[in-house]
């Protein structure tokens, strides 16, 4: 089985870039923060792994996990 890759969401010269974990090549590069997230989001869905959304900074400012998560919430909504 593939490893897990996550998803990251990260500046790039021409807006943000979709980067899987370890890749030095972008997935996608788009215009806006929010249209590279949706991409995140959908891979990520598709292969059961976790979104990584960096700020301008390069930190990491938010997540999500779509996989198994060790950690569940407990709240069921």
């Amino acid at each position: 089985m593939a490893p897990r890759k996550d998803q990251h969401v990260v500046p790039h010269p021409d807006g943000w870039a979709v980067k899987g974990a370890g890749n030095s090549k972008a997935t996608k590069v788009t215009s806006t923060q929010k249209e590279a997230i949706t991409i995140a989001e959908q891979i990520a869905r598709n292969k059961g792994t976790d979104t990584k959304i960096h700020g301008q900074d390069g930190k990491i400012r938010a997540g999500n996990s779509y996989g198994n998560d060790p950690c569940p919430p407990k709240d069921k909504k």
